[in-house]
């Protein structure tokens, strides 16, 4: 009752709205009195002291600045940056790939396979140097025609068996089969090897040949995987599809990226038994590319880590800010060879009168600059001693003289002789730097009242009989062609005349008995003073004949993001297949580490 009584009160208590108003507005007075003396009066003061607390604030901003720097500068001095490894390197390369077995090479993209899957017993290091690979040592007898090799005992194929002397006899007497039909066969035809035992092999050459260890620089092939394949059907075995090798990368996958195009991916794993140590990288893509404006497309689409042999006609389509430049020079030579059977070749004054009468500056330039001079059969750095025979510069009114006394005169714009026109076709393969080099010949002769005409093979298609029809034939007036010089000066196989016929790779039937004795007395001298005065003599009897026209020494431009470490400036590359010297240490990115003090 009570409790209902309490509740009923509430019902008839009456709220009195002025005694409230005069409550709240008690309450607003001293809250701002509050305000007024905590806020308000202490603003003032802060006021009061804006400079002192001014220059508070930039004393401990200064002290969180030193801070900052000495941490900076002490992680400097116990971390540094290093490329990391791992990751994936993905690199393009012109040319198709009809087979990934060494043995058959004929594209940059298939020897770009081969020095990536595939060891041999020497290589060139980053200096064109010649280093050992698979050899451990190598000693000659007096005589200088037995060479002994002794190889690692840590080489391993990819499949885990162990790599011996086996492996090597197996592969020369496989290159020196017709069957086989390898280009490398006419670099073994009369030398003889034998395994002496497991890790050691003996060569056993016909006569003295000073320049015997850069041929040892072919590719070694498993014998355990080969010896029960016919040597004629080895080009169309299903190891030429999934090789086997030694080298820093094992093949994984071939990828069929656009039928159209015939661009093709050669994936490739880092071989982490390799000899010379585990590479950097995981994995290497390769990109291989039919032309070179699908090279330059895909540089442009930025779908490249680096690329190769990028024309230097195309380096003005490189974003720089995309990509870093580095031009290396070649151990080899672009010629335009001449058909020295040709009726009207085979006199040394029209040859003369050609050689003398085309500026070859224009030409370099016209490909682009970069490209180095180059007027003789071999490299001037080949040779030691210094007196390195050169042409003097072009001169059109001795050109004229030489083919006026040739018996050529001039009728009209063009000169004849007994009713026949001064005319030639120019053959050549499909490059921009050709077309602009056979372009600029064109024009130059014509101011001397020669004709020429073009004449373009596309290579590209395996279906090309380039070789056969061209080359071996000798089915051309001249040819615009590139020679690879190699890193010894020995080029007896271009120019010697026993290299002339179908055969051989005296491409233009080049006959001199005063060339032929330096040649053959060269690559017989073990001594460089000796070796160098002999292709000298060689050198001007070569520019007097002008069996060839030296045109430039083309230089290989690489590609590459500046995030990633590969090939490095100033490398000296005997063949392009060569900037892979360093290849183990290549890499994508880099980390941080901390160095020990």
């Amino acid at each position: 009752m009570e409790e209902k009584r309490g509740w009923s009160q509430l019902k008839h208590i009456k709220l009195d709205r002025k005694r409230l108003a005069r409550r709240v507005k008690k309450a607003e007075g001293a809250t701002q009195r509050h305000a007024h003396r905590f806020i308000v009066r202490r603003i003032d003061n802060i006021r009061l002291v804006t400079r002192e607390i001014t220059i508070w604030l930039l004393v401990v901003g200064v002290i969180i600045a030193a801070i900052g720097l000495q941490l900076i500068w002490g992680r400097s001095g116990f971390m540094r940056s290093s490329p990391a490894a791992g990751g994936t390197y993905v690199e393009g390369v012109v040319g198709e790939v009809d087979t990934m077995n060494p043995l058959f090479v004929s594209t940059p993209a298939e020897a770009s396979v081969a020095r990536l899957v595939f060891s041999s017993l020497y290589n060139y290091d980053e200096t064109g140097s010649i280093r050992q690979d698979l050899a451990r040592s190598l000693s000659s007898d007096q005589s200088g025609r037995v060479y002994t090799i002794v190889i690692r005992d840590d080489a391993q194929w990819h499949d885990g068996t162990a790599l011996t002397a086996k492996d090597i006899v197996f592969t020369i007497n496989l290159i020196k089969n017709p069957a086989t039909r390898s280009p490398l066969r006419i670099n073994w035809l009369d030398v003889s090897v034998t395994a002496t035992n497991a890790k050691t092999v003996q060569f056993t050459l016909p006569a003295t040949y000073a320049a015997f260890p850069h041929a040892l620089t072919f590719p070694i092939m498993p014998e355990h995987l080969l010896k029960n394949i016919a040597p004629g059907s080895l080009r169309e075995s299903a190891f030429s599809r999934s090789p086997v090798g030694s080298g820093p990368f094992s093949f994984r996958l071939l990828q069929q990226a656009d039928n159209v195009s015939k661009h093709k991916v050669i994936h490739l794993l880092a071989n982490s038994a390799f000899y010379g140590g585990s590479p950097k990288l995981g994995r290497f893509e390769l990109h291989a590319y039919p032309t070179e404006d699908a090279i330059i497309r895909a540089v442009q689409a930025g779908e490249l880590s680096g690329a190769s042999g990028i024309p230097g006609t195309s380096l003005g389509l490189i974003d720089h800010s995309q990509y870093t430049l580095t031009p290396q020079a070649l151990y080899s030579g672009v010629y335009l060879l001449f058909n020295t059977n040709n009726p009207i070749l085979k006199d040394a004054k029209v040859r003369k009168a050609l050689q003398v009468g085309t500026d070859m500056a224009t030409l370099r330039k016209a490909v682009g600059g970069g490209v180095l001079p180059l007027d003789s059969p071999v490299i001037e750095g080949q040779l030691t001693g210094g007196d390195f025979p050169h042409l003097a510069p072009s001169d059109p009114a001795k050109a004229r003289a030489l083919l006026d006394e040739a018996g050529w005169v001039m009728s009209g714009s063009t000169r004849v002789k007994e009713g026949k026109t001064l005319e030639f076709t120019i053959t050549t393969t499909k490059s921009t730097e050709y077309d602009r080099s056979v372009d600029v010949i064109t024009k130059e002769w014509q101011k001397l009242g020669v004709k020429v005409n073009k004449k373009v093979v596309d290579v590209s298609g395996v279906s090309s009989t380039f070789v056969q029809d061209v080359l071996r034939a000798r089915n051309f007036d001249m040819l615009l062609y590139e020679l690879s010089i190699g890193a010894d000066p020995d080029v007896y196989a271009y120019w010697h005349s026993s290299q002339v016929g179908q055969s051989g790779y005296n491409f233009s039937n080049y006959v001199s008995k005063v060339a032929d004795a330096s040649l053959a007395s060269a690559r017989l001298r073990l001594e460089p003073e000796l070796r160098s005065a002999k292709y000298k003599q060689f050198v001007r009897q070569w520019q007097e004949d002008a069996p060839a026209l030296g045109l430039y020494q083309p230089v290989l431009q690489y590609v590459a993001n500046p995030g990633v470490s590969a090939v490095r400036p100033g490398t000296i590359l005997v063949n392009e297949a060569d900037r892979y010297a360093n290849v183990q240490y290549w890499t994508v990115s880099d980390r941080l580490l901390y160095q020990t003090p």
